[in-house]
């Protein structure tokens, strides 16, 4: 499989790594000689200095010998236009990066005229999931998979001693649940029975939606089941207004703290219901003069990543039940749990994940990246041929780095021993470690046939 990636910014490089670890051929396409210069320092890949929207140029590498083009550029409109140009001049597919609020409205339109098979918002799909969050009961980090089906919940085990200490083998009442994954010293573990828990743990849990919740209730990981009333915004972009859109149709109230004077008409304009206050977000004492205090939950959403994080945590401090921060470097992933911190959402992660479920097509039903991409959880729907199907799970002879957490059989859930035989069109819930991609697919694709097909 071939991909041309043009633009190579945050998303641009991040989505490099990934296709990368698949085995797929990756080229890469920007304007600026600095940023390849660095690109041929980390990545095995081919790059070409040239302006992707140039007729001439996709021509020349021959662009109808690629399986996809991805345009992430700053510009929506360059980002359209390439796509375009490069469907006509026979691209197999292509994505395109198109973030302005005001597209959003007409995105099937933009789709179908400038032939783009696959549009990502990476502003757009973190409101989503913030918004997933905040309905939520869960205080920590969760995930829904199998249609709401199947959840995993993860959190630090601390000084729970319940399971410091232990063997998992060694854990009660875990019946029907399963320890997938753990984050141990800013790495994933995919572990075994005998693995042993250790202070400061984040273990993976994945079960039925509610066993887990069962579960999060006997260790008070709901600690507060209160419904969302209030929401203050650390941030004017456009994160903070399509939050402040989608927040507007469960009567949550909307407090947006913005310094630019422009940016804050726009949004007043567009935002009747939601409260925008002119302002420097990193002023405590203009904060706590908003009612932080008396605020359900704190979202900083600023283009810096660490005013995102201080505010955060101040809102933690000032007594916000639900306090969630926007981040975009990956180092910064790792101290989050450290922090105090709920959530930690990466746009580009989130992005990323989107594509990753695309290219690979056919049954993969959903792709989320942990701890920066050094894992993912994947779920598919097994394919009659496929190397998975038919066979108990000891016997498949996969390797360490990958975990069948969960599968749904006739819709109901179970936690896989190594007898269980997988059938097909049982949905899989699968922990991965991003060295052993490549692998995963060799057992979810049928015996011939393409990626994840």
């Amino acid at each position: 499989m071939k991909v041309l990636i043009v633009g190579i910014g945050k998303l641009g490089y991040r989505l490099a790594e990934s296709l990368i670890n698949e085995d797929i051929d990756v080229t890469l396409m920007d304007q600026n000689p600095k940023v390849l210069e660095r690109i041929n320092d980390y990545l095995d890949v081919l790059t070409i200095r040239a302006n992707g929207i140039e007729i001439e140029v996709l021509k020349e590498i021959n662009i109808k010998s690629y399986d996809f083009l991805i345009a992430t550029t700053y510009s929506d409109e360059t980002n359209a236009m390439i796509c375009s140009i490069a469907k006509k001049l026979g691209c197999k597919k292509t994505i395109a990066r198109i973030r302005n609020p005001e597209y959003t409205k007409q995105i099937d339109f933009i789709k179908e005229e400038m032939g783009i098979d696959h549009i990502i918002n990476p502003e757009l799909a973190t409101s989503n999931e913030i918004v997933r969050y905040l309905l939520k009961s869960y205080n920590f980090y969760s995930e829904d998979f199998a249609k709401g089906k199947v959840s995993i919940l993860d959190f630090n085990i601390k000084n729970l001693s319940d399971f410091v200490g232990k063997n998992i083998v060694e854990l009660g009442d875990m019946e029907d649940l399963l320890i997938a994954a753990i984050t141990r010293n800013d790495e994933i573990i995919i572990p075994h029975g005998y693995t042993q828990l250790i202070e400061n743990d984040i273990i993976h849990v994945i079960g039925s939606t509610e066993k887990i919740d069962r579960f999060g209730e006997r260790f008070n990981i709901y600690a507060d089941r209160g419904k969302i009333k209030r929401v203050m915004i650390l941030g004017g972009g456009n994160i903070a207004y399509y939050l402040a859109q989608k927040l507007k149709a469960f009567n949550i109230k909307v407090s947006i703290i913005e310094q630019d004077r422009e940016r804050c008409r726009y949004l007043s304009e567009r935002l009747s219901d939601a409260l925008i206050i002119r302002g420097d977000g990193t002023d405590i004492n203009l904060l706590e003069e908003e009612g932080l205090e008396s605020m359900d939950a704190f979202i900083g959403a600023t283009g810096f990543d660490e005013q995102n994080l201080l505010m955060t945590l101040m809102a933690n401090q000032a007594g916000v039940n639900k306090t969630i921060a926007k981040i975009s470097r990956p180092n910064y992933i790792k101290i989050i749990d450290n922090l105090g911190i709920d959530v930690a959402l990466n746009p580009t992660n989130i992005a990323v994940s989107s594509v990753l479920k695309f290219i690979r097509g056919g049954k993969v039903v959903s792709v989320s990246l942990l701890l920066g991409g050094q894992a993912e959880v994947t779920e598919v729907i097994a394919i009659k041929g496929s190397r998975i199907v038919g066979k108990p799970i000891s016997e498949l002879g996969l390797p360490k780095g990958i975990i069948i957490g969960a599968i749904v059989h006739q819709g109901k859930v179970a936690i896989p021993s190594g007898n269980t035989v997988i059938e097909p069109d049982d949905r899989l819930i699968i922990f991965c470690l991003s060295s052993n991609v490549p692998d995963l697919e060799m057992f979810i694709k049928p015996a011939k046939g393409g990626l994840f097909k």
